[in-house]
């Protein structure tokens, strides 16, 4: 697997950095976030480094995502969480810190006060957003 010598992340993965792991298999790892918004906030990594999840194999992509389901309803029981989020920050300005591409499972209470909001926006018209629609399924590549 292709590793980068300077992310925390990958060298999390080599074992050079020790880490609460919860889940590992031929693709992925999971592990306890060291800061994390909740007791039982944790994030899955790719055992390949990748900046970002669009050069992420489907395969990685569809194993990371069954993880996080699998790992989501765990951690509820673990927890008594009353439901979790799955975020994945793609690029420093979505708020991504650690550039190797990772999946949060967070779970989520009705009491923890944390937030994830933002205002809105609307389209400005009906054809607005069909044009927005239509460039957006002109940049899609296989």
């Amino acid at each position: 697997m292709a590793l980068a010598d300077d992310c925390v992340f990958c060298r999390i993965l080599k074992g050079e950095i020790p880490s609460c792991r919860v889940y590992e298999d031929d693709l992925v790892l999971a592990f306890l976030d060291i800061a994390p918004f909740n007791p039982g906030h944790m994030v899955i990594v790719p055992k390949d480094h990748h900046h970002s999840c669009t050069t992420l194999p489907e395969e990685t992509a569809g194993r990371m995502m069954a993880v996080a389901a699998k790992l989501g309803a765990a951690v509820m029981r673990a927890t008594g969480a009353e439901g979790f989020n799955l975020f994945l920050n793609n690029g420093a300005v979505a708020g991504q810190a650690v550039p190797h591409t990772h999946l949060h499972v967070l779970p989520r209470f009705v009491s923890d006060k944390v937030l994830i909001e933002a205002p809105v926006q609307k389209y400005e018209s009906p054809e607005a957003m069909q044009e927005m629609a239509a460039k957006i399924k002109a940049g899609i590549r296989n």
